[in-house]
């Protein structure tokens, strides 16, 4: 999967004729249905989607070969996937999460600390989540500049400074 990364959800039906509530996790909500046909995360089935509207906690959306509300109802869950080919440059400081996952996570004295597990967003910025043979419990750090000074994708390997109630 690492060629796909996943651009959002199927949060259920919306009205009778089909339409499905979709919860997109672009940073423009709406680019979700201009990257090309979806995928679900087996690659099994792949959708094209035209937004209807706006609705509560989304978007309303129609995807291909889905007619009916009960077709719509069992897609709820579904995670979606697009190529990562078909996802715009980013710029050198910004990264998508996928990337950043099972990178090696050294201190700025160059002691492994473990990998990136996940990366969380709550509201308040973005959290990595970092597990390792050297860490009793997984940790959170903000990824911030300050905490993250170095990223670097070509190497695999995430450079953080480690705020002092963690070291």
């Amino acid at each position: 999967m690492t060629d796909r990364i996943c651009v959002g959800a199927i949060a259920g039906s919306f009205g009778v004729k089909g339409e499905v509530r979709l919860k997109s996790f672009c940073s423009d909500p709406e680019a979700i249905a201009g990257y090309g046909p979806l995928f679900t995360e087996d690659g099994t089935r792949q959708f094209s989607v035209k937004l209807t509207r706006p609705v509560a906690g989304g978007l309303g959306a129609r995807l291909s070969g889905v007619a009916t509300k009960e077709e719509a109802d069992a897609l709820r869950g579904t995670s979606l996937y697009v190529d990562k080919t078909r996802l715009p440059k980013l710029p050198d400081d910004e990264f998508y999460h996928a990337d950043l996952i099972g990178m090696e996570v050294r201190d700025t004295g160059g002691v492994l600390l473990g990998r990136v597990q996940a990366v969380h967003n709550h509201g308040a910025g973005d959290l990595l989540e970092i597990a390792g043979a050297g860490l009793k419990e997984p940790i959170l750090l903000p990824f911030t500049l300050a905490v993250v000074p170095t990223v670097d994708l070509v190497a695999g390997r995430i450079v953080v400074d480690l705020p002092e109630v963690l070291d």
